[in-house]
């Protein structure tokens, strides 16, 4: 089935997403939505973030997507249930993918949870992490000036670094083997969190399992695409088209993406 997939967020964190499947599923395109324009998520309310996560996936659902991915964190803790039970196509949220990649990974089950405010209160990680094993022992951190960092793509250099490790203090003196990246756009500064954790911690995002996911839901409806050759991705934006632009160039590592304005 040559339609494509839908993939939303609150802005270019969803990338780190889309980047993924795109290398799992070459054949497969990609409409993208990022809500960069009422971004962030994380600190508003639950009802806020259910309204704008049903008008991207309306928006999409109208360009007949075959599947809908929910990109953000946020989104997925607050939307996910609705959006399964009244859309007809199936719907895959990233915080169950990113608690089995921890619950994987962890050697002593002592996993800290980065994300947004909004993904801290709901819980669900916590939720998700405690299905998959009793032991886990959760260290939950709101971080709510990475996403901000990550929107205005000033995410490189002594700045940026400095303001990582000054979210990440609370962790100073908290044992833990595993962190996961509980909002996707921590993966754009994974570098930075990686060398304020140190070598021997495992630094999880949940874009990997996700894509896989995506796989095999697709497979198991047999809807993979039968097409070959360059896919044509299209990225929406509801806020400024070039530092969107900037972003996903810089993190596709492509100039020739087809990147629009959209207003929801």
């Amino acid at each position: 089935m040559n339609a494509p997939i839908g993939v939303i967020d609150s802005g270019v964190g969803g990338l780190t997403v889309a980047k993924q499947i795109m290398k799992l599923l070459p054949n497969e395109t990609i409409y993208y939505i990022g809500d960069t324009a009422r971004c962030p998520y994380g600190p508003r309310n639950r009802r806020e973030v259910l309204h704008f996560t049903w008008q991207m996936a309306k928006a999409l659902e109208k360009m007949n997507i075959k599947m809908l991915v929910v990109a953000c964190n946020t989104a997925t803790a607050v939307a996910l249930e609705s959006l399964q039970k009244h859309l007809s196509i199936p719907v895959v949220g990233v915080i169950n993918a990113g608690a089995r990649a921890a619950e994987k990974k962890t050697k002593r089950n002592e996993i800290v949870v980065l994300a947004t405010e909004g993904t801290i209160k709901s819980g669900a990680y916590e939720n998700a992490l405690l299905s998959l094993s009793t032991k886990a022992k959760i260290i939950p951190l709101a971080c709510p000036t990475f996403v901000p960092l990550v929107e205005s793509g000033e995410y490189e250099g002594q700045f940026a670094f400095d303001l990582v490790a000054k979210g990440l203090k609370p962790l100073a003196d908290k044992k833990f083997d595993t962190v996961i990246l509980g909002c996707t756009h921590y993966p754009i500064i994974q570098h930075h969190i990686e060398k304020v954790v140190g070598p021997h911690v495992a630094v999880l995002s949940s874009a990997e399992e996700t894509a896989k996911e995506v796989k095999d839901i697709l497979e198991y409806n047999q809807e993979l695409s039968t097409s070959k050759g360059n896919p044509h991705h299209v990225f929406f934006t509801t806020g400024s088209v070039p530092i969107f632009r900037m972003i996903a160039n810089n993190w596709l590592e492509s100039k020739e993406l087809d990147i629009r304005r959209i207003n929801l």
